[in-house]
């Protein structure tokens, strides 16, 4: 006889199995969830620790072959350089208006932006020392523009890579936010300040890097973290290597965000613990408290050694402060503005190689 017409029917799973099921993949998702997350955001610094390595290499590299010379703008006052999107021959009258022809030479090369709708601009309106000191050294490694500038974590860093010319999603491309709270420089919405921002970074250089401990020099200002004042005449940029007393102890660039943390905190909040790449090549992870105190140089020039703090005002798009829009806490600026410069030190137990990673 044949059994095969016998055969047990096939069973489904009933309503109530498929409820506990579903059930227990709930709550296994909710255990690990935290712990994915985590996981994500210990991964992404690894990342960000990685992309400072690569610089710290790229920076000891420039310095070899530029005679031990930190990497900064080297154009200069009274020299001929060509614009490249006219072919005349242009004369700076300041380091400063030389270093945004630079940049603009810089950016003309790696983007063929020369003429037309999205021609890359002169930015002359803003010391490019400040956010694009960048730029110098990606020019020399060949990658302007490339996602090892952006911290894995800083999304809209890498979407204003990936869409250059989208003016719109960039900070005051479509004008200033009508939220009280924000820094109201409306010269900021500039088309030549606007299309920087895809070539920009997550990672900031001291300003010490690029100009003078002493002397003329620029300082902070109090009502904005993004802008600097002169004093004097600036002489930028020619800082060497050899200058910096304690390599392991001085921060060359740091993350601007500690964005493996909720609400992407300032680098400034003293619980920060945001990657920074020290002179000596190597990465420090330390809180921002175990830093020395900032102080402003033109403070320090007068013989004064009170901390420099001031509240973190954002710009369009940018993380707002922890306490909210309008938030007034007084923060110390740490590591970007050290007394005594590249003499000077900012994490003493960095000095240890035991506490630096």
């Amino acid at each position: 006889m044949n059994m095969s017409c016998f055969s047990a029917p096939r069973r489904g799973f009933s309503l109530v199995e498929l409820v506990s099921v579903l059930v227990v993949v709930a709550s296994v998702g909710a255990l690990l969830g935290p712990s994915v997350g985590r996981m994500r955001g210990q991964m992404r610094g690894m990342s960000s620790e990685g992309n400072l390595h690569a610089i710290g290499v790229g920076s000891a590299m420039y310095g070899l072959d530029n005679a031990d010379r930190v990497f900064s703008y080297t154009w200069r006052a009274g020299e001929e350089h060509i614009d490249l999107s006219t072919g005349n021959i242009r004369i700076s009258s300041s380091d400063q208006a030389a270093a945004s022809r630079q940049a603009q030479n810089i950016l003309h090369r790696a983007t063929g932006r020369l003429s037309g709708q999205f021609s890359i601009l002169n930015p002359s309106s803003r010391l490019m020392h400040r956010r694009y000191s960048h730029l110098v050294l990606a020019d020399y490694m060949g990658n302007v523009g490339d996602s090892m500038w952006a911290d894995p974590a800083d999304n809209k860093q890498l979407a204003w890579q990936l869409a250059p010319t989208f003016f719109d999603i960039m900070p005051y491309g479509d004008g200033p936010p009508e939220d009280f709270g924000y820094d109201e420089d409306f010269s900021w919405s500039n088309r030549s300040i606007v299309q920087l921002w895809p070539f920009g970074s997550s990672y900031q250089v001291v300003p010490h890097a690029w100009m003078s401990d002493f002397g003329d020099s620029y300082a902070p200002v109090s009502f904005t973290p993004h802008l600097f004042t002169s004093n004097g005449q600036p002489h930028l940029g020619d800082r060497y290597l050899n200058e910096v007393a304690f390599p392991s102890g001085k921060v060359l660039m740091f993350e601007e965000f500690d964005r493996e943390r909720v609400g992407d905190p300032y680098f400034a909040y003293d619980y920060t613990t945001v990657a920074k790449l020290m002179f000596d090549g190597s990465i420090n992870t330390m809180r921002s408290d175990d830093a020395r105190s900032s102080v402003s140089p033109s403070n320090y020039q007068n013989g004064s050694r009170f901390r420099w703090e001031q509240r973190y005002l954002p710009l369009d798009t940018f993380p707002v402060p922890i306490g909210g829009l309008g938030d007034s806490t007084e923060l110390d600026m740490r590591y970007r503005w050290t007394l005594g410069g590249l003499s000077g030190i900012d994490y003493v137990r960095a000095l240890s190689p035991a506490r630096n990673r």
